[in-house]
């Protein structure tokens, strides 16, 4: 819980009240690697919070492939921006994850008593948006091997921890190729 009020802190100023209500709102929760937390077609509305762990967010794609379309990792903040529709994306843990969770009641009572919430949360999740863009805008366009090494200067504590499957698919080539990759440039 300290982790998660120390990243808060980060973007705004709380007092000791604001923050037992915080700690008194959250709910930890844990899941075994390869679990899925969220389902494509399921309601996904609470806030997290990573304290350890991988999560990655796939698709199917419609030949059936599996598709990575991003991962998060230990302290960040994940919520679905659109609060109430279906997901169209799975959610899964890379490796056994501890998160913390605030449900939509939860939340919107933070928001409601601590003046200035909404700032900070929006500072949070801008700097996540910001942080997406930049580690997915350089993939667009580069060669497999220059999206590998982005890759490597982006999620600089992934590359050990994430199946070699998962990062191909993120970077959008096969397995084989990727280990090619690899290969040449040690």
């Amino acid at each position: 819980m300290e982790e998660l009020i120390k990243y808060i802190l980060k973007f705004g100023n709380l007092n000791k009240h604001q923050i037992d209500l915080i700690t008194s709102k959250a709910t930890e929760l844990q899941i075994k690697k390869d679990e899925y937390f969220v389902e494509a077609g399921k309601i996904f509305n609470q806030v997290v919070f990573i304290l350890k762990g991988i999560l990655r967010i796939c698709y199917y794609n419609n030949k059936g492939e599996e598709i990575t379309k991003y991962f998060i990792d230990e302290n960040h903040l994940l919520s679905n921006p659109l609060k109430g529709e279906p997901m169209t994306e799975y959610i899964q843990a890379v490796t056994d994850c501890k998160l913390i969770i605030f449900f939509p009641q939860d939340w919107n009572e933070l928001s409601n008593t601590i003046v200035g919430w909404e700032i900070i949360a929006n500072k949070i999740f801008q700097k996540g948006l910001m942080e997406k863009l930049d580690r997915r805008s350089s993939l667009v366009a580069e060669d497999a091997t220059t999206r590998y090494l982005t890759f490597l200067e982006k999620f600089p504590t992934l590359a050990n921890r994430v199946p070699l499957s998962y990062i191909a698919s993120y970077l959008g080539i096969t397995q084989q190729s990727l280990s090619r990759i690899r290969k040449n440039i040690r």
